[in-house]
């Protein structure tokens, strides 16, 4: 393409002068027929090739409509992606906050159960050992979002993650109040290992969300950050009451005295007798977060973009 410069050169050398109208055409009269003869001819335009180019890139050129599709192609990819990835954040966030300082506190709580000589099949145990849950996931969220906010992100409101925590260690208390006598009753039933975890399953994560609702209904009125339980709400309760029932599943794993030969957890979390009471309750933490993150990962592939608890 020619210049700006360039094209404004030829138009004023093609230009006749104002002051010497005939100049021109007298001056042309006057070469001789020779030096006409003898100037190059230029090369003949093959209207050809141009056509057929011209074809060319109208046949390759992007339509408006075809460029539309394409970036809304890559703008739905990208959100997914993004969806998707913020899906699995929340839920290791989830994870380290509450999920394993349950499974922490629920063990922890147990030890002392039985230093006081509560029996596991003793409404007191059941009662002290749902205690610590509840004090796992509250002291668990308070204390990750006070340091999240002083080194990450000074807009987090801690009055708000109080609130939270309240209603969330509500609910973790009746899971946790419900699970020793669960596995009990399961296990009394002589049924196999596998049986015994998915009906703990169920049966604790019921007890969440029951528990979950009931703090709703209770909490919304004093604790201004607690939405009281509406349709909405209640469909991510019973979500995220799944993946909590998955991780109460899991912690049966750490009992190696039912069934050991059918424990598909013994070699990851099972605490053997004699386990000093620290380790033992992280790897009860670390059953209750591995059960969490096994369910919930299966949630977050399949459920819809705005229809999980975690969107």
């Amino acid at each position: 393409m020619l210049t700006a410069s360039v094209r404004r050169s030829l138009l004023a050398a093609a230009k006749p002068s104002l002051h010497s109208p005939n100049q021109a055409s007298s001056q042309f009269f006057l070469v001789p027929f020779r030096s006409l003869a003898s100037l190059p001819v230029p090369p003949p335009v093959s209207t050809h090739d141009k056509s057929s180019e011209r074809r060319k890139l109208h046949a390759t050129a992007t339509l408006q409509a075809d460029a539309t599709s394409s970036l809304a192609r890559k703008t739905t990819s990208s959100t997914a992606v993004s969806s998707l990835t913020k899906r699995f954040v929340l839920t290791t966030e989830v994870t380290v906050s509450k999920i394993f300082p349950a499974g922490f506190g629920w063990q922890f709580s147990s030890i002392v159960a039985a230093s006081q000589g509560f029996a596991a099949d003793s409404l007191n145990f059941a009662l002290c050992t749902g205690m610590g849950d509840a004090l796992g996931v509250l002291c668990g969220h308070v204390g990750y979002y006070a340091a999240k906010k002083a080194l990450v992100d000074p807009t987090i409101d801690s009055t708000k993650e109080l609130h939270t925590g309240i209603l969330l260690g509500s609910a973790a208390f009746c899971s946790g109040t419900a699970w020793q006598p669960t596995v009990n009753l399961l296990q009394s039933a002589e049924l196999p290992w596998l049986s015994v975890a998915a009906g703990t399953w169920v049966g604790c994560g019921a007890a969440f969300y029951v528990g979950l609702r009931i703090a709703r209904t209770l909490l919304s009125g004093p604790l201004r950050y607690v939405e009281p339980p509406t349709y909405e709400n209640g469909q991510a309760d019973a979500a995220l009451s799944t993946s909590i029932g998955g991780a109460t599943g899991f912690f049966v794993g750490t009992d190696v005295a039912y069934l050991p030969d059918q424990n598909l957890l013994y070699n990851l979390v099972g605490i053997q007798d004699g386990t000093p009471d620290l380790t033992a309750s992280v790897m009860a933490g670390s059953s209750t977060a591995l059960g969490f993150l096994t369910a919930q990962s299966g949630m977050n592939l399949v459920y819809p973009k705005g229809k999980c608890w975690n969107d």
